[in-house]
């Protein structure tokens, strides 16, 4: 046997002792070795192997099925920009504490100092963006390789699965020629690992309780629910009297304290002048809304976090404790602080649901409403990271029984197409996803899926509004910076998405009624697209007329 061959038999066993068992490939020269592997393992039943041509799709498909099982999963380039392209899901994956495994494979040293082909600096490529990065040594026919390999990947899957809360690890593996099996399993030792199919080194961590937030005790206070814990965040609220305010509105968030239209009542300085809280508990890292941020960043307001990973947001740096648990729900109760703001959201919502029937729809708002109504118990929902995870916050009703992801680690729209197959795929029922037409344009190619990968079953709606309509919700979008507006922020494409998806074999629906819309969402096998027409010109006066009615109806 070769030594690259052998090398990547013993890399993808060990992997799979691990609990590896799911990889992504994309196809390469110089990886041959692992695809090999990969590829008798996926047949032996071992794991289930995704193949993907590009390798940005590759990485956030491998990031959605990592993000949804929580399970680490595996991603295979070869070399070069191959590997480059895997940079935006790291990232993601590094911010979001999901366990993704990038194994890039390489030239030999001899080979890098010649200049050759595809050949680029792998060495800590991902710099700071990765929680451990190794190379292993240009595999050798002697004594003491197969110990070595499977210990290095021991350490790889933990430092994937543990440490600071998870997160990405990259594992550089150069190659020699040849690169493909030669017939001869002749080697110098046994490749086999250890017995009963067990990991080389023992990865028991001597559990420990995790730390609990010890200082969360006054009777006004709340919750801030980005994406961790929303079950746990929802139930310990209920319990101490504090309402819950989550980034994805109603949505996925358990618990009679969820305060739906939470977004809308923190945008109201008059409100929140009576019903500042004292302290507020933030569950993950809050990115989406700026009232947040404001309300984070007062100085009469104590913050404090539940979180796992070490690089802990600190908004304004002014967090009083950061524990990974909430802990038991210790402190005085005051029933009419969880009251007031119960009352305030029903106000604000029938004022809000109001105002939105008497908008043309479709609007941004109104069909993030209708698709979080339509969509079956135990669904799952992944939300672009412009406008669509907006929309959902500030209309949607009341779902905790949705399961909702978004990639705001770091808040691209980089790879959303994949990410949301991927957790498809892991997913155990029905899944959807929202998307603005430049996100789901940014990654056209997640819909490249040969005839030999599985297809989930994911609907993804595409809101087509033919542009950036985030920006003219922000400064750029008021009418003194219209000049140049459209060409440097609107950006209009005029891309016919039926045509792209019929290029990809993939099932399309145009929707310009609401029961249109309701029609096309029934569940259904597959991949397909639900474009959703709208025009994004009122978009910035429809968001005012919204806002105008939950101020007048909670604050008369």
């Amino acid at each position: 046997m070769n030594p690259s061959t052998a090398q990547a038999e013993v890399i993808v066993d060990e992997l799979v002792r691990n609990g590896v068992h799911r990889v992504v490939l994309s196809p390469g020269s110089r990886n041959a070795p692992l695809s090999y592997a990969v590829h008798r393992a996926g047949q032996a039943g071992h794991l289930d192997l995704h193949v993907r041509i590009d390798e940005r799709s590759a990485g956030f498909l491998a990031l959605g099925m990592a993000a949804r099982s929580g399970d680490p999963v595996a991603v295979i380039c070869t070399s070069g920009t191959a590997a480059t392209n895997l940079h935006p899901a790291v990232t993601e994956a590094f911010h979001s504490a999901i366990p993704l495994i990038v194994l890039t494979a390489d030239r030999p040293p001899e080979l890098r100092a010649a200049g050759a082909n595809q050949t680029i600096e792998q060495h800590g490529l991902f710099g700071t963006a990765v929680r451990m990065f190794d190379e292993l040594a240009v595999a050798e026919n002697r004594p003491g390789q197969n110990a070595y390999w499977r210990s290095q990947i021991c350490r790889t899957c933990s430092a994937a699965r543990s440490g600071s809360g998870g997160g990405p690890v990259h594992l550089n593996l150069p190659f020699r020629e040849p690169l493909v099996p030669t017939g001869d399993e002749e080697w110098c030792e046994s490749l086999a690992g250890r017995a009963g199919s067990r990991g080389w080194t023992d990865l028991s961590t001597r559990d420990r309780a995790p730390s609990t937030l010890s200082g969360a005790t006054s009777p006004r206070g709340l919750v801030l629910v980005a994406d961790q814990a929303a079950d746990v965040a929802g139930r310990w609220a209920q319990r101490r009297g504090w309402p819950v305010l989550a980034e994805t509105g109603a949505v996925g968030v358990p618990g009679s304290s969820t305060i739906g239209t939470g977004m809308w009542l923190l945008n109201l300085p008059e409100f929140l002048r009576a019903h500042r809280p004292e302290q507020v508990v933030c569950a993950g890292r809050p990115t989406v809304f700026r009232q947040v941020q404001r309300l984070l960043s007062e100085s009469g307001v104590e913050v404090r976090l539940a979180h796992s990973g070490a690089d802990w947001p600190a908004p304004a740096h002014n967090l009083a404790e950061v524990a990974e648990a909430f802990g038991p729900p210790d402190g005085p109760v005051d029933p009419d602080w969880l009251t007031s703001w119960q009352e305030a959201d029903q106000k604000a919502t029938a004022a809000l649901h109001g105002a939105l029937d008497l908008e043309h729809w479709p609007s941004g708002p109104a069909v993030a409403r209708d698709l979080v109504e339509a969509v079956p118990s135990g669904a799952l929902l992944a939300l672009g990271s412009s406008n669509p995870t907006r929309d959902v916050a500030l209309a949607a009703p009341y779902r905790p029984d949705v399961r909702v992801h978004r990639n705001r680690g770091a808040a691209g729209i980089d790879g959303t197409v994949s990410t949301a197959v991927g957790a498809a795929l892991a997913h155990d029922g029905p899944s959807y996803a929202l998307l603005g037409d430049l996100t789901f344009l940014h990654d056209g190619n997640g819909l490249l899926l040969g005839p030999h990968e599985p297809r989930p079953d994911l609907t993804v709606v595409v809101l087509n509004d033919d542009g950036g309509g985030i920006f003219s919700l922000l400064e750029q979008g008021s009418p003194e910076h219209s000049e140049g507006f459209e060409r440097v922020f609107g950006t209009p494409h005029g891309t016919d998405l039926a045509a792209l998806c019929a290029a990809h074999h993939v099932e399309h629906v145009r929707v310009r009624q609401r029961s249109e819309f309701a029609e096309a969402l029934r569940p259904s096998p597959g991949l397909r697209v639900v474009e959703v027409c709208a025009d994004r010109s009122g978009l910035r006066a429809a968001h005012e007329r919204l806002e105008a009615a939950v101020r007048s109806a909670v604050l008369g």
